[in-house]
């Protein structure tokens, strides 16, 4: 699947162009205060990635198939190497696709995420407030808030969904994403990724928590640097936007 993108070319530059990856009811926008400050050195891609934004809809969903409409997406623009950004699913989607295509990824950067097959649901609340708004489909913002209010406390969740709200209707495909969410909960381990990777975790987030986490990350990724960034949870990018970007600049410009 060739995915929905904005492409900001660098002429000028001889960086390896950077591809920003979302994570879970994401879009393209989500790691836009990332992106924007590479744009004056780095030809930079951001995508929707199936399901979600203005990318297509499909009933399949797996990283695999993730990873493939990666690559077709970096064929069909015509960039044959990149370095990877990505966040929570789109840090998943980022180290399949080094995986699948490692001649292709020059540098990996994954943000609060394992290659780990999680266990717990975070999200059972998010998916009854989405299917209830699809249901009873309010035609504004303000009652879309009310329905998803019976289910979600926390305001800056809705208000991060409903960026996805438009014209009454969710963009990311609701159904397919309840039907394939232990899809993307999963992990099928991986041979060992033989570049150096960086792995960015908050400190107050349970994604790279564990021990296992660490131990996955350090069988499938042996060269991997993982730096906390403190007192940051899983949105660490939005939270704590200058110290995730000092680790980016260090790292991405070696």
């Amino acid at each position: 699947m060739i995915l929905n993108y904005e492409l900001q070319i660098n002429s000028d530059s001889k960086n390896t162009p950077i591809v920003f990856i979302h994570g879970l009811f994401g879009s393209l926008s989500n790691l836009g205060m990332l992106a924007r400050a590479f744009m004056k050195t780095h030809t930079v891609l951001q995508l929707d990635v199936r399901n979600h934004g203005k990318s297509g809809h499909s009933a399949e969903m797996n990283y695999g198939l993730m990873a493939q409409d990666i690559v077709e997406t970096l064929d069909q623009i015509g960039l044959p190497q990149v370095s990877l950004v990505g966040h929570s699913m789109g840090g998943k989607i980022a180290m399949r696709t080094a995986h699948l295509a490692p001649e292709r990824i020059e540098s990996l950067a994954i943000l609060d995420v394992a290659p780990f097959a999680y266990q717990q649901n975070h999200h059972d609340q998010i998916f009854k407030a989405l299917i209830a708004v699809e249901q009873e489909k309010p035609q504004t913002r303000q009652q879309a808030i009310e329905i998803m209010k019976k289910f979600v406390a926390d305001e800056m969740v809705i208000q991060f969904l409903l960026k996805s709200f438009s014209k009454g209707q969710w963009l990311f495909n609701v159904q397919a994403l309840y039907k394939h969410y232990a899809d993307i909960l999963s992990w099928e381990e991986q041979p060992a990724w033989l570049k150096p990777a960086l792995f960015l975790r908050g400190t107050a987030s349970p994604y790279i928590g564990k021990p296992e986490y660490l131990e996955a990350i350090s069988r499938q990724f042996p060269l991997a640097e993982i730096q906390d960034i403190q007192d940051a949870g899983h949105w660490l990018h939005a939270e704590k936007t200058a110290e995730v970007l000092e680790q980016l600049h260090r790292y991405l410009n070696n």
